[in-house]
């Protein structure tokens, strides 16, 4: 029997061991996921965690009922992947062979790696993330008795989980101040890495004059050094002083990808973009998160990416060609505050647009436009995410990116 062994039971290992097992044979393949974690996390909602908007246990469920029938699940950390040898070794001892292996073990927050971030004194005190289920419950707490000073939200280095979370997380805390009656006492900065609010002209654009209108400070090309005390200093000497400090650290992927020697300074799978098919292998894929292709890490990405993959997987097993190919396409609704929010929709060759999606005209979301259908939208996806996306049910949105309902704005108008 073939063994098909897939490491991380995130949003990706989850979907694609889901989806495959309906189309493996069961007599042909084994299927098998490691993960440490018993409980899955729904890391969407831990950007409204802070604000009151979702209590902890709607983003968090036990993860066995979430991996379908006939698939095995073994709960332990992995030592490393023995490419050589198609083999992957557990940390208590323990080695699973494998036919065809899939990394989905995802990135997660790093702040040890920025001196004075972990190790200043001040982490969880004045320094806080929300790219954590924990530290978002922490910060909660924090924004509760925060009513005066300067609020920092920082970008360390990109990529990272969802590169528009940081917007977001500016934008609620911008509303929910003005709710409190605290805005006026409070000075808000957004320090990034970027030369402005987003990647892409247009975007960026449309991004950066919504914090404008909301008087918050944008630091750019701000590339953090280090934390001395409650004081930001960048590699090249600016400081920028807080009194609460909402960071995103750098986001690293898991260390046995170094330790196997599959990874890139990052520790992500250099992958073909177009198949996930890693760089060098005929039999191990990355997805996710975890690989290194060139567009957003967010969970549209990860579902996109797994239906492309799937079919390719199947011809892949058989001898055929991979003939699927992701083109890189991203959707991401960006909350805005005061019950709005944006939808983006790009791949790797086009920038997000304005206009409206997924039916050209009709909408219903707004493309680059703030609307509170697209706050709905975003609120609705938690029910998609649990009860659609992870169980690999089909969803009516298609893979590869669409120029129907989108227009290119005329400079000046």
């Amino acid at each position: 029997m073939r063994q098909l062994l897939v490491l991380g039971a995130g949003t990706a290992g989850t979907m694609v061991v889901n989806k495959l097992r309906r189309k493996l044979s069961r007599d042909e393949w084994r299927i098998t996921v490691v993960d440490m974690s018993d409980r899955h996390f729904y890391q969407p909602g831990y950007l409204f965690l802070p604000f009151g908007a979702y209590e902890p246990e709607q983003v968090v469920r036990p993860a066995a009922p979430l991996i379908g029938p006939g698939v095995d699940v073994i709960r332990a950390e992995v030592d490393r992947v023995d490419a050589a040898r198609n083999q992957v070794l557990l940390l208590d001892g323990r080695s699973l062979p494998y036919d065809d292996l899939v990394i989905a073990t995802g990135v997660t927050p790093r702040p040890d790696q920025t001196p004075g971030m972990l190790d200043g004194g001040q982490w969880r005190k004045t320094i806080f993330d929300f790219y954590t289920y924990e530290g978002a419950a922490a910060l909660a707490k924090a924004l509760e008795r925060f009513d005066a000073g300067r609020l920092v939200v920082h970008i360390t280095d990109m990529p990272i989980k969802c590169p528009v979370a940081p917007l977001e997380f500016t934008f609620l805390a911008d509303d929910h101040l003005r709710r409190l009656g605290r805005r006026d006492r409070v000075e808000l900065v957004y320090a990034t890495p970027l030369p402005g609010a987003f990647t892409k002209p247009i975007a960026a654009g449309r991004l950066g004059s919504m914090l404008d209108e909301r008087k918050v400070t944008v630091e750019p090309d701000f590339l953090v050094e280090r934390i001395d005390g409650t004081r930001l200093i960048s590699y090249d000497e600016r400081e920028i002083p807080f009194d609460l400090l909402v960071t995103v650290p750098l986001n690293m992927g898991a260390d046995f990808v170094a330790r196997s020697g599959l990874g890139d300074e990052l520790n992500l799978v250099p992958v073909d973009r177009f198949t996930m098919l890693a760089k060098g292998y005929d039999n191990i894929f990355a997805l996710g998160d975890a690989n290194d292709i060139p567009t957003s890490k967010a969970g549209s990405v990860a579902h996109f990416a797994v239906d492309v993959l799937v079919d390719n997987f199947v011809a892949h097993a058989a001898g055929r060609p991979m003939t699927g190919r992701f083109d890189g396409h991203a959707n991401c609704f960006v909350e805005s505050g005061a019950g709005k929010a944006l939808l983006i929709d790009f791949n790797y060759d086009t920038e997000p647009l304005p206009g409206r999606y997924p039916l050209p005209g009709a909408g219903p979301f707004r493309l680059l436009g703030e609307s509170a259908v697209n706050h709905w939208g975003k609120l609705a996806f938690r029910w998609m995410y649990w009860h659609l996306l992870l169980p690999g049910r089909p969803i009516p949105l298609p893979a590869h990116m669409s120029m129907a309902g989108k227009h290119t704005p005329v400079p000046g108008k």
